[in-house]
């Protein structure tokens, strides 16, 4: 993150970032400006940037997720062994989260008739209110990381006040049972962006008398992806957010406020710009989302099923590498096309959530393009780790398994 100059810029930059978007494309235009002219861009009235039922709604949205969590509903699983030689223990029950709360939303707009366009309409209130809090928790987890009993993040305990405070000191902090990161990175954010998205569906029916095929098919594949992260939770676990980086602004407002307000972003567009699919084009990107779905998913499962059981009927069979750790790298299966091919799945996914926008407009493509950087920074990350872990086996590795992402290209 180009160390503390960098920290500090991108804990200013991100929340401008999201402005931004609703910014240069709301329901009188989407387009990017050149730099010359962005400060002729015309900026709302200051009273749409706060409203004070929308920071109440976001915070009652926070509270009642961490009551869900601390509900004895849903099994406990052990985390990854610490370098203190201790593993954490989590309660999975995610799904019972997003299933609860789609219960509510379903019976308060279709029973009670409550206006859950009112995001719509006061959009950029929401998003003062979670990059609000985001910054709340965030100055909170840097504080109570000074506790003498408080696990420190290898990465986040530089010295550097900017640095250490995006990057988060602390490793996992907790109040009892209750996990501030695990919790954040799941279910505020991430159930939230499937409510904003049926709250964009709501409004656009309410603004134009009926709902566009690419709205429902944004809608759909987006709540199928956080319906199959929540059910495969405990797979978090061994990613990196969890086992190594710290909880600090970078992950708080990535899960409080950049994914809920930046993912739904398509549906926001279609609102305004509604897009009505042909059939044939509904096909393709029906095909594409299932084959992205399909290596995503195989792909995080054969890696799963191998750190669980190397014996299972469905990974024994592969090709591996031993390394002097102790431990085996896979060489078969998609791991044996490229080294993340998971990635590869998911970008596929992202593309086919953006392809519905239509080809009018280049930012309804944000995400597709922000993550695709995110996972190559990330891929890079993830390989600097595993070269300082494995040393000479990890680039035994690499010359047997050449490609990162596509074979023949990268």
């Amino acid at each position: 993150f180009m160390g503390p100059v960098g920290a500090f810029f991108m804990t200013l930059g991100l929340p401008v970032a999201v402005f931004g978007l609703y910014l240069f494309c709301n329901k009188d235009s989407c387009q990017i400006y050149p730099l010359k002219r962005l400060l002729q861009v015309k900026l709302p009235p200051c009273d749409q940037f706060w409203h004070p039922l929308a920071f109440l709604i976001c915070v009652g949205w926070f509270v009642a997720n961490v009551i869900i969590y601390l509900i004895p509903l849903g099994r406990t699983v052990q985390g990854s062994l610490l370098r203190d030689g201790t593993k954490l223990t989590y309660r999975i029950n995610a799904v019972y989260a997003f299933i609860l709360s789609h219960i509510v939303f379903v019976v308060a707009y279709c029973y009670y008739k409550l206006s859950v366009s009112f995001i719509y309409h006061h959009y950029l209130s929401f998003v003062t209110s979670a990059v609000l809090l985001s910054f709340i928790l965030s100055i909170y987890l840097y504080a109570r990381s000074f506790r003498s009993s408080a696990l420190l993040a290898l990465g986040g305990n530089s010295g550097n006040f900017f640095y250490d405070f995006f990057i988060g000191r602390e490793l996992n902090p907790r109040i009892g049972a209750f996990d501030w990161k695990f919790f954040c990175e799941l279910r505020p954010g991430l159930i939230g962006w499937t409510l904003i998205n049926y709250c964009m569906l709501a409004a656009q029916w309410e603004k134009h008398g009926v709902v566009s095929n690419s709205m429902i098919l944004v809608c759909v594949f987006q709540a199928w992806y956080v319906f199959d992260a929540l059910l495969f939770e405990e797979a978090i676990l061994t990613t990196m957010d969890i086992a190594h980086d710290g909880f600090g602004f970078m992950l708080a407002f990535g899960d409080l406020a950049w994914v809920p307000f930046t993912y739904s972003l398509q549906a926001r567009y279609l609102v305004d710009h509604p897009n009505h699919l042909s059939w044939w084009a509904l096909a393709g990107i029906v095909a594409l989302k299932l084959c992205g779905y399909y290596i995503f998913r195989s792909s995080n499962s054969q890696k799963d099923q191998f750190r669980r059981d190397p014996f299972h009927p469905s990974v024994k069979n592969f090709k591996t590498l031993p390394t002097k750790r102790g431990t085996r790298l896979l060489l078969s299966g998609w791991w044996g096309i490229c080294r993340h091919p998971n990635y590869v799945g998911d970008l596929m996914m992202a593309l086919s959530w953006c392809l519905p926008c239509g080809f009018n407009h280049v930012l309804p493509y944000f995400y597709f393009i922000y993550f695709a950087v995110l996972l190559i920074h990330r891929q890079l990350r993830d390989e600097d780790n595993c070269r300082g872990k494995y040393g000479d086996d990890w680039t035994r590795y690499c010359n047997i398994v050449k490609w990162r992402l596509l074979p023949g290209i990268y």
